[in-house]
């Protein structure tokens, strides 16, 4: 029988930075992987990360062969191509990154710090005794031999599969599923093109909800001549095969004309505001599986190295006390909210609203600038969103009867300001939680229901 302090399962950036945190403070942690040690990092990603997000957190900018690409900004492209958003200053400087190393640096620095890792093996559920997480059923997929793992905490890092969130009872009070139309399904591949790309430090998002319904379209450069180009689409009732879609609307894009593919694969993204709470006895949840990913793009990464710093905190914390109740992990989700989270839940308003666009409303209200590249740059960082529009404006709509869209905006704009301030104000205490999640739903309900 394995004990240790901590046990974090799924090395990914959350759990590698948990277990580096946690390790540092000289406890005794755990790492499991259904990976080889030699293929963790490797991921289906969009492979972009933002500069802060290393400020943020206090570590190593990529450099080297884990560096592909600087990102200077963003450009978003209309349904009908003809309005391009450019979204560029210091909040949306950052990496492509070689995914594949930068996860290998990450496992490194972890056992470095003492974490010690178990690869090549299946954790099928969470071990409960008097309503505490106490440690994690394995299986090795190769010999069929099952082995239990006990630790005070246990971290699910295991990304969308969420493999021991989903199975955590009822009475843990913590969500077990996260609804189909909160999941985006993907397929990206990494291509080789012909011709140089133009404005290689840019990436490229198409929105057009015919082509991509509930999603979009990408082009992330990687060098001049390499591409990170996918599509996510809603898991919505009768979703079409996001593969079959790219190869239709996708490969026939002048860029990959004779172009080839080097690697592809799918994936499912939650893109939604986070979990909540995200800690239950003995149990903390932190990246893909708490649902601590943009709502807006599904950029997942800082986000959760975020998560796994913060919950460390609290876990050493914890440990130093003695005491892994609810109450005592409690005050990492009220962390995570304020940094993060209620900004998330912002952007989750605006993911409702853009779904529910037609093709015909984004064209015009990209087309008339009703919010400007300045201000959909401070959105995206979490300030308030703000509206361009004047009395000519609304004029303008109502004789092309168009005036649904500004009223939509408009309420759109005053649900994130108000979900924001209550995800800042997260309950300090399990005490006002139901309350608190009333409050939340029911904007999110409003929000749904425009």
């Amino acid at each position: 029988m394995k004990k240790f302090d901590v046990v974090i399962v799924g090395v990914g950036t959350g759990g590698c930075l948990a277990a580096k945190t946690v390790a540092e403070a000289g406890l005794r942690v755990c790492m499991i992987d259904r990976k080889a040690e030699q293929n963790i990092g490797d991921k289906v990603c969009g492979d972009a990360i933002g500069k802060h997000h290393f400020d943020n957190i206090g570590i190593a900018h990529p450099s080297g062969e884990e560096l592909d690409q600087t990102m200077k900004g963003i450009k978003v492209y209309s349904p009908d191509m003809e309005t391009v958003v450019n979204v560029e200053g210091e909040g949306v400087h950052g990496y492509l990154i070689n995914r594949l190393l930068f996860g290998q640096r990450l496992l490194k620095e972890a056992k470095a710090a003492g974490a010690t890792l178990i690869d090549s093996i299946i954790v099928t559920e969470p071990i409960i005794k008097d309503g505490y997480v106490v440690g994690v059923s394995t299986k090795d997929p190769k010999t069929e031999e099952n082995n239990e793992i006990f630790a005070k905490v246990v971290v699910d890092a295991s990304g969308h599969s969420a493999v021991l969130r989903k199975k955590l009872p009822s009475q843990m009070g913590i969500e077990n599923e996260v609804k189909d139309e909160d999941v985006e399904i993907c397929y990206r591949e990494i291509r080789e093109v012909k011709e140089p790309i133009d404005e290689p430090e840019f990436c490229k998002i198409y929105l057009d909800l015919q082509r991509f319904p509930g999603g979009y379209c990408w082009v992330f450069p990687k060098s001049s001549n390499t591409v990170n180009v996918g599509l996510g689409v809603a898991m919505k009732e009768g979703f079409p095969n996001p593969k079959d879609l790219y190869k239709e609307q996708v490969l026939s894009m002048p860029l990959f004309k004779d172009s080839k593919a080097l690697t592809g694969g799918g994936g499912l993204v939650p893109t939604r505001r986070p979990i909540s709470p995200m800690v239950g006895n003995g149990i903390i949840i932190i990246g893909d599986a708490a649902c601590q990913v943009n709502p807006i793009h599904g950029g997942g990464i800082g986000p959760s190295m975020m998560g796994g710093a913060k919950a460390a905190e609290v876990i050493i914390d914890a440990l130093e006390k003695g005491d892994v109740s609810r109450e005592t992990l409690w005050p990492y989700t009220g962390m995570f909210m304020k940094e993060y989270g209620a900004k998330q839940a912002g952007l989750d308003i605006f993911r409702i609203l853009l779904q529910r666009l037609s093709n015909k409303e984004m064209n015009y209200g990209m087309s008339h600038h009703l919010i400007t590249d300045d201000d959909l740059l401070k959105a995206s960082m979490g300030e308030d969103l703000k509206l361009n529009i004047t009395e000519k404006t609304s004029r303008l709509f109502k004789g092309i009867g168009c005036l649904s869209l500004l009223k939509k905006l408009n309420a759109t704009a005053k649900i994130m300001k108000q979900i924001k301030v209550l995800y800042r104000n997260y309950p300090s205490s399990p005490e006002g939680l139901r309350e608190w999640e009333k409050k939340a739903q029911a904007l999110v309900d409003k929000a749904k229901n425009m």
